[in-house]
Formats: structure tokens, sequence, C-alpha cells
């Protein structure tokens, strides 16, 4: 019981997912739910980070559908940000390496006309996923998904800090890039497992 002009805090973040994470393994399907949608935009993050567009959908629901199914063998309910974003990070590789099924369309342009906003949001991913990981991520999370930095350290296990410092590097690096090259057309880089 609180004293007069105490104010009672609310759980800490951890404390919240570790009593869904329990939940859900009981078979509480709201649990796994609220997980889910709170979850959701930092895995779709992370594959976006790795993937061939298109696969990015399939890919989230694959690393939930596998995260539920091994759920009983996370030991530790507060670490399952981080875990979820191990499953993820290793769904999308295994995606990379899957043979495509049909092949990429052109988005070439005729020279002198400006390309639709697609194609200059494609090229600002593409310029993204060429940075270091921690950065990729981050920026991503932050500029594809509308999270805000504290979110961000919330949802991955970040401290504010190292998220603000990835936000911060992140963003001089794709400058740097989109403003030295006129065409940033690089390959995503392949990260090994």
């Amino acid at each position: 019981m609180s004293r007069v002009g105490e104010i009672s805090a609310s759980p800490p973040a951890s404390d919240r997912v570790a009593r869904l994470v329990v939940a859900a393994r009981g078979g509480d399907q709201v649990a796994f739910t609220a997980l889910y949608g709170r979850f959701h935009r930092v895995v779709h993050a992370v594959v976006l980070t790795r993937c061939r567009r298109g696969e990015d959908a399939d890919l989230v629901q694959d690393v939930f559908a596998t995260a539920f199914e091994k759920l009983p063998d996370l030991l530790e309910p507060a670490a399952f940000p981080g875990w979820l974003l191990t499953i993820a990070r290793r769904r999308a590789i295994e995606g990379l390496r899957r043979p495509l099924s049909v092949a990429p369309l052109d988005e070439a342009h005729e020279p002198g006309v400006s390309p639709p906003p697609r194609a200059e949001a494609l090229e600002a991913l593409e310029a993204i996923r060429a940075l270091p990981e921690a950065y990729a991520e981050t920026l991503v999370m932050r500029l594809v998904e509308g999270l805000s930095g504290p979110e961000i350290a919330e949802r991955t296990g970040l401290t504010e800090g190292s998220v603000r410092v990835n936000l911060h590097r992140g963003m001089a690096l794709l400058r740097e890039r989109l403003t030295s090259e006129p065409s940033v057309r690089t390959e995503p880089r392949r990260r090994e497992p």
C-alpha cells in the first residue's frame, strides 16, 4: 500500500515482457498476441535490413511461428527481445541463401527523368543496408518503422545511449553515402551467422 503523495510506478518493460512470455509458454494466445504486437516492428526492421524485397512479411510471420514453437526452450523470459531478434536475423540470412523463385523487376528509369518516390525510397533502403549491421537495424527501426529511441531500446535490449549513438553514427554515414554518390545502387551485404 502506498503512502499519500507517493506515485506508484508501473513495472519495468522487461518485467511486463517476462510475464507475457511466461503466460504464452502456458498456452495463453492473448499473451503471445501481445508479444507480437509489441515486437513485430523491430522484427520487421531486422528482417528488412537483410532480406530480398517482397520476402519480409513472410519472414516476419515465420519468425513468430518459430518463436512460438521454441518458447519453452527460452530459459530466461526477460531475455525474450534479444532471443527473438536472433531468430529474426537467422531466418533472414537463411532467406538470402535460398534461390530466387521469381526474377526481380528492373527498376531502372529513363535518364533525365526523376525516379518515382518509391524508387528513391528503395535507393535509400539499399544505402541503409550497406551500413554496418547495428546502424542499419537501428535506422530501419527509426526511419521505416517509426519507433522512437526509447522504444527501440526497450524492444531490443540496447541502452538508450547505444541507440542514440547508433542513430547518430548511422545517419552520418547514410548522409555521407547519399550525398557523395549520385546513385547509390549497392547490393546489401550478406552477413554470416
